[in-house]
This record gives structure tokens, sequence and C-alpha cells, in this order.
């Protein structure tokens, strides 16, 4: 699902999330009548974690669990970062996870990724991991819109691909996904579309377990980009009763 309104000069996110509501409220009700009941369901279209707990909401009849965010270009655009900053192929990068929305809270975590064999964060220094690496994950399509007049369609294609070819196959490594929430993982309320790590096998996600969630850091950016999901959930919440 790419296509959503983009937001105009002097538009609101509430407003753009009405707007773009309403449009995925179609979509899926046109997937409720018409969709396999085994279909997997990616939505690109901005903002996406909300667009998709809408589009879930009306496609009835079809497991919420196949509906996801794509938050896997956020991830590549993190895995480029690395690989620049220390030298190293992206495939030398390993466990790097983005956690949130699809949007500038978004938290790229390097806590317990690698960088062949190594703990990345021997690798690159603190301040850079701050005042660098974090913000221009963060706001690297925004740069790219900036830089040359338009979005990252290519580099966006071809991280649904990467999205969809490790859910359908299957990959033991970590990758990045916005999934529904119930509740009970990472304290994340439930009812929201939540990027976590996960791995993918038989065509389900399963979101990586046991990770340490209680450094300063973490505990901050994981509130902040909660509570703007609950924020967009609260101004589409009409459409979702």
């Amino acid at each position: 699902m790419v296509g959503s309104k983009p937001r105009g000069p002097g538009m609101e996110r509430a407003d753009l999330l009405k707007d773009n509501g309403q449009i995925f409220v179609g979509i899926g009700k046109a997937m409720s009548d018409h969709a396999k009941r085994d279909c997997k369901t990616i939505v690109v279209g901005n903002p996406a974690n909300t667009n998709c707990l809408i589009l879930q909401h009306y496609a009835k009849g079809i497991p919420k669990e196949n509906f996801t965010a794509m938050t896997r270009l956020d991830h590549n655009r993190a895995l480029t970062q690395l690989a620049l900053k220390t030298n190293s192929k992206v495939t030398d990068i390993k466990k790097l996870v983005v956690w949130g929305n699809h949007s500038p809270t978004m938290y790229p975590d390097v806590r317990n990724c690698t960088i062949a064999g190594k703990p990345a964060l021997s690798l690159i220094q603190e301040d850079w991991k701050i005042k660098e690496f974090t913000p221009r994950v963060q706001k690297r399509g925004a740069e790219i819109i900036e830089l040359r007049g338009a979005s990252s369609a290519a580099s966006a294609g071809s991280a649904s691909i990467d999205h969809m070819r490790d859910w359908v196959l299957g990959s033991q490594e970590w990758q990045s996904s916005g999934i529904l929430t119930d509740g009970k993982t990472y304290g994340v309320p439930e009812g929201l579309i939540f990027s976590f790590p996960v791995t993918t096998a038989g065509g389900k996600m399963t979101v990586v377990p046991g990770l340490k969630m209680d450094d300063e850091l973490t505990v901050k950016s994981m509130k902040k980009t909660t509570d703007e999901l609950l924020d967009e959930r609260k101004a589409v919440e009409h459409l979702l009763k």
C-alpha cells in the first residue's frame, strides 16, 4: 500500500491522519470484500503505522498479523550509516533494531548490534551515535527530499522487497517491522502498530524476546515514539469504532 496524501503547507499531522485515514478505510473495505484471506500487506504510505492500523480494522476476515507497516527502509538506512562510518559491509552488521513509529521519533538501537562480530558500540563514538547517526536515520526521508526534490521511491521499493522476501521465505536475521501490539511486549500498550525486532519463519513474524530496555536513553526514546503513536490513534479514533 504505497499511495497516501502528502502533507501540504500548513497542514498539521492530525489533518494528514484524517485525510489518509479515509483512504485506508476504503481500501480496507475493498480488501474485506475481495482479497484472499491469507494475503500479506505492507503499508508504505505515510503515516504508515496508523494507516496500517486503520486498514487492518476494516479488512474484516483477514488475520491482523498479516498487516505490517514498513520500517525496513529505516532499518536499511541505519545499516548504511553504520557501514559507512566503520568502513564495513552492510552484510557484516547484525542485530540492529528500529523501534516505534516510522517518523522522526523512531529509535534506531545499536545496543545489541555487532559489526563483523564486534560490538558496534566498540567501533563508534557515543557522541556520533547521539548527534549524527540517530537524527540522520530519523530524518533521512526529509533530507533526501531536500537534496533531490523528490522522495526516495527506489529505496522504498527495494526495502519493501526485502521486507516481503524475509516475511515469506523466512530469516533468522533480526529485521524491523511495524506489527500490531498485544500490550505484553516490551511495555508497549495494546492496539498500536509498533516497530519491533523480528525474525520470520513459516510466513509469521516473531518478536525477538528478552532484550534489556532499562537504560535511560532507551526508556526515554521508547516513551517518545509510543506517545506519538497514541496521539495518532486518538486523532483517528472515530474511524476505529
